[in-house]
């Protein structure tokens, strides 16, 4: 991606090079992500930092997932491109951790999601705007987990990355 670009599915999406953004995206209806599920999650999440993008804070929920993250350039194969698109980086979160969890799914006698999907198609994306929106962003990422009871101090939830310089 090398210019500003909007696309539209239901929700519009709106990318610049160089921008950070606050992204969420949901499971299918009812279906809720074990423990098990999370790690895969957070691992395929993580997988592309520092690679794709960097993730500055990021939380695996039961049905949800939020992400801070700014893409990075891509590699030299596309140098014509300012910055790798979003859609393609969430494109393979999505798709190899919904692989992974019909895996493990499979193995353990859990009921699969209808078609393998475990995620909904859209997702919900804002470029962040300033360094104030930047914090209160990582702060909700940071404590959705306490405010959603699942434990009492944001630490102490296993699914939770924050960046540490």
């Amino acid at each position: 991606m090398s210019s500003f670009k909007i696309t539209r599915r239901n929700l519009p999406h709106w990318q610049e090079p160089g921008r950070t953004y606050f992204l969420s995206w949901h499971c299918v209806k009812d279906d809720v992500l074990s423990p098990e599920e999370r790690n895969i999650v957070l691992e395929a999440l993580l997988y592309w930092d520092k690679r794709k993008w960097t993730i500055y804070a990021s939380v695996v929920m039961p049905d949800h997932v939020h992400v801070l993250a700014q893409p990075l350039a891509p590699e030299v194969h596309r140098p014509e491109a300012c910055a790798t698109d979003l859609g393609e980086i969430l494109h393979s979160v999505k798709s190899f951790s919904a692989h992974k969890i019909n895996q493990l799914r499979k193995s353990t006698g859990q009921r699969l999601v209808p078609r393998g999907s475990i995620w909904q198609d859209e997702r919900y994306d804002r470029i962040v705007r300033d360094e104030a929106e930047f914090k209160e962003k990582w702060e909700y990422i940071r404590n959705n987990s306490m405010k959603k009871g699942l434990c009492e101090k944001p630490e102490d939830y296993p699914w939770l990355y924050e960046k540490r310089d």
